[in-house]
């Protein structure tokens, strides 16, 4: 009785199954029984004697643990700092005048932070080593966001424990596939990780070219007409970099903004070098054009240039803030920011309000090197006047990458050997989204003196006269 009221609800089955269903499933089956099978044949291979296999075992060679490397590689020169880094530095036994190190406002050997410094460290130790959502938060980093958020007049800040991280970590945060980026061709490398880990599609214009983007946005406004279903469902970004580190350019910011409002896009804005040194009050690229910052949806920003610490953080909206600590893979998967850089940075906002004048004396530091240094002979110079950074390139082109980056790297260690700290910038060539020139980068110090821009002058002039 079982057994025919079993076979009635399996023929139930086979009648209420479609045709389609039942030819896939026979098809499986057949499948997993030819793998079977196919299996069991291929087990039956003939042993190898004792000889043939010490023979095989003799004539293995693996692969090299370490591909063969360059000697002459430029990561792998290194040059050996023996003091406190500053507006002095002593690099290699030689004394010199600092320009290579992002130490904008000179905040690296301010007494009065390195000592608020020491007593957080005292309070609080080393660090916790968790990440901010377990066990990493303290109150300074919660005093830190707020008076960051309150120093920007945006709702909230949050705070990263790596600069690199900070902007990497924001793109993908919002930015998933299927979306579209609008993106400068010089943005720096951290943005480009963003990039490549959001799985957008990225869409570059020309180096601070606002008719080049807004022929690319006239050209995607052409695309949604033909198939609007799918342009009602993609999120569009745009990426910019408040002064590109890879140029030392400020960026046409109330022309983005203009793009911004016209084609309905997301504007993230990196101020890692603005922020602390542009407008009058340290708020970077939106303070100096008089831009209000509720036009731009994400401001993110790296510490260690102007604020004597590191780490970085994004400041917005209550939702941007908020979407990061569940989203943000920097801020969820890294140690919390040591409590005494963290207080450093608060020290460094202190300043900041107490003393606003130190950014009109940093600009004005950096336009006087840039009037100086636009006199090179062999050399030559570009950045904005006002940017603390900077680059100097071959006035006349080498052949390729390898000879001006050898020819710079010699510049830079001849005037290291007479009293002056210059770098060549250094870029991972085979990985940079576009290919970038070598250069020297120039990193202006706010206490800096002219008798200091002249004496850099006269000494990087002298030695790439006699290299060049």
């Amino acid at each position: 009785m079982v057994a025919i009221q079993l076979f009635n609800e399996i023929g139930s089955i086979f009648r209420n199954t479609p045709t389609f269903a039942l030819v896939l499933e026979t098809l499986l089956v057949i499948t997993v029984i030819w793998l079977l099978l196919h299996r069991r044949g291929g087990g039956r291979r003939r042993q190898l004697t004792k000889e043939e296999e010490d023979r095989i075992i003799a004539d293995y060679e693996p692969e090299p643990l370490v591909a063969d490397t360059d000697p002459e590689h430029p990561l792998l020169r290194t040059r050996i700092v023996q003091s406190k880094v500053g507006k002095h530095i002593r690099v290699d036994g030689h004394d010199c005048l600092n320009l290579g190190s992002h130490n904008y406002l000179g905040f690296l050997e301010d007494q009065e932070i390195l000592e608020e410094a020491c007593k957080s460290l005292r309070k609080y130790g080393v660090g916790s080593c968790g990440p901010r959502g377990f066990y990493g938060t303290m109150d300074v980093h919660l005093d830190l966001e707020d008076r960051i958020a309150k120093f920007m007049g945006l709702e909230e800040a949050i705070v990263y424990s790596y600069g690199f991280s900070t902007v990497a970590s924001a793109i993908p945060a919002y930015a998933k596939r299927g979306d579209i980026i609008f993106v400068d061709e010089a943005v720096n490398f951290a943005i480009q990780k963003g990039l490549d880990a959001s799985r957008s599609t990225i869409v570059f214009f020309k180096h601070n070219d606002v008719e080049d983007l807004e022929r690319l946005l006239i050209e995607m406004e052409k695309r949604d007409q033909k198939n609007p279903k799918k342009a009602l469902k993609t999120r569009r970004f745009l990426v910019a970099e408040g002064i590109y580190m890879n140029t030392g350019e400020i960026c046409p910011l109330p022309e983005l903004v203009a793009l911004r409002q016209k084609y309905k896009l997301r504007l993230f804005l990196d101020e890692s070098i603005s922020f602390g040194t542009m407008g009058q009050g340290g708020r970077g690229v939106t303070e100096h054009f008089n831009v209000d910052r509720d036009e731009i949806d994400l401001i993110s920003a790296g510490m260690e240039g102007s604020m004597a610490t590191i780490g970085g953080f994004c400041v917005g909206s209550h939702f941007i803030a908020e979407h990061q600590r569940l989203s943000g893979l920097g801020y969820i998967f890294s140690a919390s920011l040591p409590p005494m850089l963290t207080q450093a940075a608060i020290s460094a906002l202190d300043r900041f309000e107490r003393e606003p004048k130190i950014f009109g004396q940093l600009q004005s530091k950096a336009k006087s090197l840039h009037q100086k240094f636009s006199r090179f002979t062999k050399l030559t110079l570009r950045g904005n006047e006002l940017s603390p950074v900077k680059h100097l390139y071959l006035a006349q082109a080498a052949d390729n990458f390898d000879k001006e980056l050898k020819l710079l790297t010699e510049v830079a260690d001849k005037c290291i050997a007479r009293g002056v700290a210059i770098v060549q910038a250094a870029y991972l060539q085979n990985r940079e989204r576009q290919p970038v020139r070598p250069s020297i980068r120039i990193a202006v110090n706010r206490l800096l003196e002219d008798a200091d821009i002249a004496t850099a002058f006269e000494v990087i002039e002298s030695v790439s006269n006699a290299v060049l």
